[in-house]
């Protein structure tokens, strides 16, 4: 029986979360699997992957073949680099306090990586609200500034509208004293 490290999916249509198994190479895809090793959910960013090393490197050594896409995820976890250094340690090339400081070491660079990619990313998107919060506080004081410009020529246009009334009134009151100025100027003759 040859054994595949694969991906079985599960969750949603267009939400795909997958489990990384063990199983028999002639079983189904969402099938049968002999043992469940992790996890991988490639919706987040960066991805999220739960493994079980130590139980991938037992079936590693064990003679289990990865898929494409298991093997990446395998040397991204480190399991890849525990087995190749485990065949290092029968060999006698390494010893096992050797080999656990170098995977160690390892891990502690690559979490440093997933870290700053992180850090980036949240920089990122902090630099995009900044820049949408600024477009967007430009937008409103253009806004601001259009509508104080349409109520200052409401407002000019209302004056002009009162201007002619108020003289119109002031050319009546005028011309009414004139008569009453004349009559005066009449009875005083």
């Amino acid at each position: 029986m040859s054994v595949k490290i694969r991906l079985q999916r599960h969750g949603k249509k267009g939400k795909p979360y997958f489990w990384i198994v063990a199983s028999d190479a002639r079983s189904k895809r969402d099938g049968k699997f002999l043992e469940k090793l992790g996890a991988y959910n490639p919706t987040t960013n960066p991805a999220t992957i739960e493994l079980d090393v130590d139980g991938a490197v037992k079936w590693l050594q064990n003679g289990a073949q990865p898929t494409d896409t298991a093997r990446a995820i395998l040397s991204y976890k480190g399991a890849m680099l525990k087995n190749h250094l485990a065949g290092g340690v029968r060999k006698g090339a390494l010893t096992e306090e050797q080999a656990e400081e170098k995977f160690t070491a390892w891990m502690d660079e690559k979490a440093n990586k997933v870290d700053s990619k992180k850090e980036g990313l949240a920089k990122a998107d902090a630099d995009a609200k900044a820049k949408a919060l600024e477009a967007e506080k430009e937008v409103n004081a253009k806004r601001e500034a259009d509508a104080a410009k349409v109520i200052a020529d409401a407002e000019a246009a209302e004056a002009a509208a009162n201007a002619p009334a108020e003289e119109a009134t002031d050319v009546e009151a005028t011309t009414e004293e004139a008569p009453a100025d004349d009559a005066e100027t009449k009875t005083e003759e």
